[in-house]
């Protein structure tokens, strides 16, 4: 089972830091006849932020994004489409970096493990959540961070998205002022391989975008270890994924009502943004969401409060718009209107699709009936998720987001069709009641989900275990005193 806590939450650390911290932690190495300093990832944060106030300070203004908004509550259809995914349990809208660890600690998909081995998640779900990610792989090794479960993690992933997420923080250009990026996972370093955009090979601007690329993607857990994997091996479009998820065989989970072999998407901005007009006129990320501004002293910075360009509108926007901040808050308004529209209309189809395949596997459909409309609804589903997944896609790829649940519309529609004709076969010709799911509590209940227990569970969990890695971490130096 694939999971992330994907609450969108933003995974951006420092994109811009100018200044080397020599607070990290040191290791002796022989090169030659001449010893050598080789520092390790430095995951600690604060240890940044007298030599990088103004980046360190801005940073930390991503906490000011507290609210915690529930998805689900404001569209209980989405708890019958991931019916059977912890994802039915728990969806919040995302926050900022400061949170990432917070959140995915917080989150119901996560689950209550009271042991290192217990379930119901992998390591991989911690991998856009730190720089102790980055610290741990180079320590013991991507086999060494990805084997075992997501509890195995706690005492060791402490410190939230941050410098050493997206810096080479021990380089000598680092030291030297300049912003050293780099790609901290090597995942993300062979999937921009496989497109044809080494990270070394390119720009400034698809160097800055492919930092954020390390996290804000649609990804997936291969392998005995489950370890992160991009499906950009036929490329990055959606079709494009989907032929790739078919071609392995590969499903996130089986629906608990359809029995469709499911796929989640999880946050395709990097994709989304590479489709559309900002993306293709080499607009990077940090342009629109971590501008250049100035401190009380009139010194230039990388404003690290990753956030709406909109908030920042004369220092983004206006560096290439002549619109008034109004019209063109109006427009992205619109785009966002269209694509929730259709979104809502793709969800009604699939939430009648998956009750249907459930009345047509209980009137004794066989798998060979039921194959090609378990693949449109696959299909269908999978390109709804990418749509809505991919966090400010009405300013990314508005057209591309249309066009994509437009034919997500199509393949519902096909999916029901062919079930009508089923089900006629096997005498049911009446509409197939649906259950009252007007809110996330009824849909939930519908489902059969035991919420008050994962509740109760994750409670306990929180008051328990979580400080119990806190402390071990702190006894072991890995959370700044």
């Amino acid at each position: 089972m694939i999971v992330s806590s994907h609450n969108r939450q933003s995974k951006l650390g420092f994109t811009a830091l100018l200044l080397a911290s020599w607070l990290g932690t040191s290791g002796w190495v022989q090169a030659g006849e001449e010893a050598q300093t080789k520092e390790k990832v430095e995951a600690r944060n604060e240890l940044f932020a007298k030599d990088h106030a103004d980046q360190f300070k801005s940073w930390q203004a991503t906490r000011e994004s507290e609210e915690l908004g529930d998805a689900l509550a404001e569209d209980p259809n989405m708890v019958v489409l991931w019916g059977g995914y912890p994802f039915a349990k728990d969806y919040n809208k995302p926050r900022g970096h400061f949170y990432a660890l917070t959140d995915v600690r917080e989150t119901l998909r996560t689950g209550a493990p009271k042991t290192a081995e217990d379930g119901p998640l992998p390591m991989a779900c911690w991998s856009c959540k730190s720089p102790d990610v980055a610290r741990v792989i180079e320590e013991q090794g991507e086999d060494g961070y990805f084997k075992g479960m997501w509890a195995k993690g706690g005492p060791e992933i402490v410190n939230t998205i941050g410098c050493a997420d997206c810096h080479d923080t021990a380089s000598k250009e680092f030291k030297e002022g300049k912003p050293a990026l780099h790609l901290s996972r090597p995942y993300a370093s062979r999937a921009m391989d496989a497109i044809g955009k080494p990270f070394k090979e390119q720009g400034r601007f698809d160097q800055q975008s492919q930092v954020c690329g390390q996290c804000h993607v649609e990804y997936y857990f291969s392998g005995p270890t489950k370890a992160v994997k991009f499906p950009w091996d036929k490329g990055t479009t959606v079709e494009q994924m989907e032929a790739y998820y078919d071609e392995i065989g590969f499903a996130d989970w089986t629906h608990a009502l359809s029995r469709t072999p499911m796929l989640k998407a999880q946050h395709p901005e990097f994709e989304t943004w590479r489709d559309g007009i900002h993306g293709k006129n080499n607009v990077a990320c940090v342009d629109c969401h971590m501008p250049k501004v100035q401190n009380e002293q009139g010194k230039v910075y990388t404003d690290h409060k990753v956030g709406n360009p909109f908030d920042r509108f004369e220092q983004t926007c206006r560096n290439c718009h002549t619109q008034s901040k109004d019209m063109l808050l109006g427009i992205v308004n619109e785009r966002k209107a269209a694509v929730i529209d259709t979104k809502l209309k793709v969800e009604k189809q699939l939430v009648h699709a998956h009750f249907e395949a459930k009345a047509a596997w209980d009137a004794g459909a066989t798998e060979a009936e039921m194959r090609d409309i378990l693949q449109d609804i696959r299909h269908a589903q999978w390109r709804w998720d990418y749509a809505i997944a991919s966090h400010g896609v009405q300013m990314h790829a508005p057209d591309v987001a249309l066009k994509i649940l437009a034919s997500a519309l199509d393949k519902a529609a096909d999916a029901r069709t062919k079930l009508a004709r089923l089900l006629a076969s096997k005498g049911i010709s009446h509409e197939i009641a649906i259950p009252d799911i007007s809110t996330k509590e009824k849909a939930q209940a519908a489902l059969g989900m035991d919420m008050k227990q994962f509740n109760s569970d994750k409670a306990q969990f929180l008051k328990t275990t979580v400080p119990a890695w806190d402390a071990e971490a702190k006894a072991a130096g890995r959370l700044a005193q």
